[in-house]
């Protein structure tokens, strides 16, 4: 076992905390520009350590179980929702060297291991025995199910691309052309289709305060809690990257800008994924049960179909089939 085996995951969750901890910071900053406020600037210099006492003041809540819940499955719940979230990041490539397991298989074993983390939800729902919490895990349940097949099937166009399930040679298939360019369909279905697997706005509604209070959530204090709000932004953190993986060419330089570091050009790419992520909660409302229910069966399943059609027929005609 190597030193690097040793310190890398422990490397990698130190990256991921600090991200988690910003972004959130970052998030509450841009929301607050957006709606003509300041935004958190009390603790630190400009607000910078709000998140940082936000967090140290839920570690030191106290950690209540309701008297009716099923203890064991409420204690394990928000685990079974957190590991995946973090186990998902190994197969992530952030350079050609720069990556912890270069698995043949890699995509699809991000997206197996992520639908985990809909049991926990669902778990921690049942488990708290109350109906605002269940009503959000059984939404949860059914938004996962209804747009995990959108997800995937939009992704079928840059694995025929590419010709590979690994992340590393998907990213060196875009050397000369990004798969946004001839995935632009598959880029907006998984686009959308990640929004509600994220369950960001528009589709926070297993979440959805005005309606279900927090949702699966509501009964959960202290680290308990903590897990849960850490299994969702480590989330937005690796579905930001593979965003930037299969779509956005991972750590390829745009117009031959070589002298920029490979890892910095994911990183630039990745922020911006970020962003947009943001930039929809700020603008966006939420959406109906049945609407969403709705755009995922009637609208993104289709696209995501024609999209496969459309990159079946392309490959075959000359001179545009080398880029599909």
């Amino acid at each position: 076992m190597t030193t690097w085996m040793v310190l890398g995951p422990a490397l990698l969750m130190a990256v991921v905390l600090g991200f988690v901890t910003y972004a959130i910071l970052f998030e509450r900053k841009v929301l607050g520009w957006m709606q003509g406020r300041i935004g958190p600037n009390r603790v630190g210099p400009w607000g910078i350590l709000q998140t940082v006492a936000d967090i140290l003041k839920l570690l030191l809540k106290e950690d209540i179980i309701p008297e009716r819940a099923d203890r064991t499955l409420f204690r394990i719940a928000p685990v079974i929702a957190f590991v995946p979230s973090f186990v998902v990041l190994a197969v992530i490539p952030f350079t050609d060297r720069w990556l912890f397991a270069d698995i043949g298989v890699g995509l699809l074993y991000y997206l197996a291991l992520s639908s985990i983390t809909t049991i926990g939800m669902l778990a921690g729902g049942w488990a708290s025995n109350n109906k605002y919490a269940l009503l959000g895990s059984m939404r949860s349940a059914a938004q996962m199910i209804s747009y995990e097949i959108p997800l995937v099937m939009s992704v079928v166009g840059v694995i025929m691309a590419a010709g590979t399930l690994n992340l590393v040679e998907i990213v060196q298939a875009q050397e000369q052309v990004w798969f946004i360019l001839p995935q632009i369909l598959g880029f907006a279905v998984f686009f959308v289709a990640s929004l509600a697997e994220l369950n960001r706005t528009p589709f926070d509604l297993p979440e959805a305060e005005s309606e279900l209070v927090a949702g699966y959530h509501v009964e959960y204090t202290g680290f308990r809690f903590a897990f849960f709000m850490l299994a969702e932004y480590v989330y937005v953190f690796a579905m930001a990257a593979l965003t930037t993986v299969l779509f956005l060419g991972g750590w390829n330089p745009l117009f031959d800008l070589t002298f920029i570091p490979p890892i910095l050009w994911f990183i630039l790419k990745f922020l911006l994924i970020v962003f947009l992520l943001i930039w929809i909660r700020g603008t966006m409302p939420r959406m109906r049960v049945d609407q969403l229910m709705e755009m995922g069966w009637k609208v993104l399943l289709p696209l995501a179909l024609v999209n496969i059609f459309l990159s079946a027929v392309l490959k075959e005609v000359p001179v545009i089939g080398q880029f599909y």
